[in-house]
């Protein structure tokens, strides 16, 4: 429906309706404009639901343009963006071979689009000149139309406003009326040329980029500027290389294969999607294909009509030569296109077999490093094994013999994680980082534990620590209960004189007191159960001194015999210190004191036999002295005994 008609049929009725004042004019000059608006509306819903089955054969094709563009795009995009790349360099081939192709299509599909476009805007020009009840380009959209009814509009306010110029110039009451009447014709004429314009503003302001099909092509072409205008992205690197560029790591480690190998198996998936994808591109190609052929048949069948006819214009040769040059535009591409898909399949089908053999790879490498770990663990549990069966069979000492097991599940316990750290870890060179942070914090935070560890070792050595050992600590003596990883335990011992007797208390000490140098550590010599007294006898001046060292040596004497003290030095002493040394045995010495000259013996005694061997040595010298006369004007005072080492 003409715009201009419809606003030339209002302005008929207003002018033949009402007779213009000013106060009609100020009232319903807002009412005109509102009509006007709402005419050019109905008349656009009035042309849209009017169609022409061609008209809606056209949309469709349109919208199946517009679809197979958008798949394309959508595909090449995703071909560059989603596709992970492998572990292989021909991963990348692949890569770069499928981003080639997919540029290859949305460029294919871009000639076609325009070409559509161009032969929509041909047909559409050729119906519009075959038509007698309309303007030649009135088709060519919904802008030219509102163009051309703003200039319709514009030519009749001129004639109203020369008109009434005219009328000006005349007198009497006729010419007045006749005044009156086209002013407010003017009136109206200026209402409707506001609304069309603002119509027209709207739809030049949405269509910057060209109406219909034109628009849309334009609008996609926008999204993938790289491949329509390369000149703009010289200078950008391609989704291929920088996917080549993280595919140089190779992952180690059975959590590395195993995300390579589940990254594989994504890009398997993803590339079975483009394949499908590829195929609906293909389906939508075709479909648009087919309608193009029959055209092209049949032009050329018009074109042989025409050669068996006679008359023929020069025109209507020309009309067919141009309708076979958009068809063909159109049709060649999707052709093209679909050869590239070809390629773009048989190339995606031989990447997702490469890419299937490599998951199969990594399966494999993923298998193989999971039955080296368990065959490892296997191999170490057979060694605790032995060395269990080797402990209880050469080892005797059950306290020995518990430290050995002790330091076997200590060592079958790293070498085990040691295996399954080295069967996981994926990045060494990081792992040894965390590895450095992680020693120095528990090497600050545990010094003392892990001193205490170390010393361990060196308690239970060749000249170490075991159960029974009589040492002395910090000032504190006793026989040793036990020995832990990280401390020892001591059964205290105390006295008021010579003897020592337990308090009944346990001292505890850490394995690092070894390494305090301000703390030294005592212990008896391995094999060596024994300790000194020393029995002290005061003379006086004039006494016979042998007289006494000879009841001293026969007080002596027979109770060192009787309880058989060489056998505290026996073999096992002489075989740990590797050096001749004597054994002990009793000793007699004259010496002076402040109180005058004493005799002093001294004698090797058994640690837990010692208060019954001083004992007897006390009594076997008073009775010596009780029955010798001589002897007990030689003494001075009460002989008495002491230890000379605690």
């Amino acid at each position: 429906m003409n715009l201009s008609i419809l606003l030339g049929a209002q302005t008929d009725a207003a002018v033949t309706t009402f007779r213009w004042n000013g106060a009609v004019k100020n009232r319903y000059r807002k009412t005109f404009v509102t009509w006007a608006i709402l005419i050019v509306t109905v008349a656009g819903l009035i042309s849209s639901a009017t169609r022409s089955p061609a008209q809606t054969a056209s949309s469709e094709n349109h919208s199946d343009v517009l679809a197979h563009l958008n798949a394309a795009i959508s595909w090449y995009k995703d071909l560059t963006a989603k596709v992970p790349a492998g572990i292989e360099p021909s991963d990348l081939i692949y890569l770069s071979n499928a981003e080639t192709y997919g540029a290859q299509v949305v460029k294919l599909a871009f000639q076609s689009a325009r070409a559509q476009v161009q032969l929509d805007a041909q047909s559409a020009t050729n119906g519009s000149a075959s038509s007698s009840n309309q303007p030649a380009g009135k088709a060519t959209g919904a802008g030219q139309r509102y163009a051309q009814s703003e200039a319709e509009v514009s030519q009749r306010i001129a004639d109203d406003e020369s008109q009434i110029a005219n009328l000006k110039q005349k007198d009497g009451k006729g010419a007045a009326a006749q005044e009156q009447s086209l002013e407010g014709k003017l009136e109206l004429d200026k209402a409707s040329l506001a609304a069309v314009r603002q119509m027209k503003n709207f739809v030049q302001s949405t269509n910057a980029g060209g109406s219909g099909l034109e628009g849309s092509v334009n609008e996609l072409a926008r999204s993938v500027p790289e491949i329509l205008e390369p000149s703009l992205n010289n200078n950008k690197v391609t989704p291929a290389a920088a996917q080549g560029m993280k595919a140089q790591a190779v992952r180690s480690g059975l959590i590395g294969q195993t995300i390579t190998l589940y990254d594989e198996m994504q890009g398997i998936r993803s590339i079975e999607q483009f394949i499908d994808q590829g195929e609906n591109i293909r389906r939508i190609a075709s479909d648009l294909r087919g309608p193009l052929h029959d055209q092209l048949a049949s032009t050329l069948q018009q074109g042989k009509d025409l050669g068996t006819k006679t008359g023929v214009t020069k025109p209507q040769y020309n009309a067919l030569t141009e309708r076979f040059k958009g068809i063909s535009a159109a049709m060649l591409p999707l052709s093209e296109e679909l050869l590239v898909l070809d390629q773009a399949h048989s190339n995606l089908v031989q990447w997702r077999n490469a890419r299937t053999e490599e998951s199969r790879t990594a399966l494999v490498s993923i298998l193989s490093r999971v039955a080296v770990i368990f065959i490892s663990i296997a191999l170490v549990l057979g060694l605790a094994e032995v060395w269990r069966r080797l402990t209880f069979r050469y080892i005797r000492d059950p306290r020995r013999r518990r430290q050995f097991l002790v330091v076997r599940r200590f060592v079958m316990g790293f070498l085990i994680a040691l295996v399954i750290l080295l069967g996981f870890a994926s990045e060494f060179s990081s792992l040894a980082t965390f590895a450095g942070f992680v020693t120095a914090g528990i090497a600050v935070g545990l010094q003392t534990i892990l001193l205490s560890v170390a010393a361990y070792f060196f308690v239970i050595g060749r000249y170490g620590i075991s159960v029974g050992d009589r040492v002395s600590v910090a000032g504190v003596t006793g026989d040793v209960i036990d020995v832990g990883l990280v401390r020892f335990y001591l059964m205290e011992f105390a006295s008021t004189g010579a003897e020592l007797y337990p308090t009944g208390r346990i001292a505890v000490f850490s394995n690092a007191v070894l390494f305090q140098a301000a703390t030294p550590l005592f212990k008896q010599l391995p094999g060596t159960r024994y300790t000194w007294h020393e029995v002290v006898i005061p003379l006086t001046a004039k006494a016979d001194y042998g007289l006494v060292q000879k009841a001293l040596e026969a007080a002596v004497g027979p109770i060192y015999k009787q309880y058989d003290l060489d056998a505290l030095w026996h073999q096992q002493a002489f075989d740990v210190i590797d050096l001749p040394i004597k054994p002990p045995a009793p000793e007699h010495r004259l010496q002076f004191a402040d109180n005058g000259p004493e005799l002093v013996g001294r004698y090797p005694v058994d640690l837990n036999r010692a208060a019954e061997i001083d004992d007897k040595i006390t009594k076997a010298l008073m009775d010596a002295i009780d029955k010798d006369e001589e002897l007990a004007s030689a003494v001075s005072g009460t002989p008495r005994i002491r230890s000379t080492v605690r």
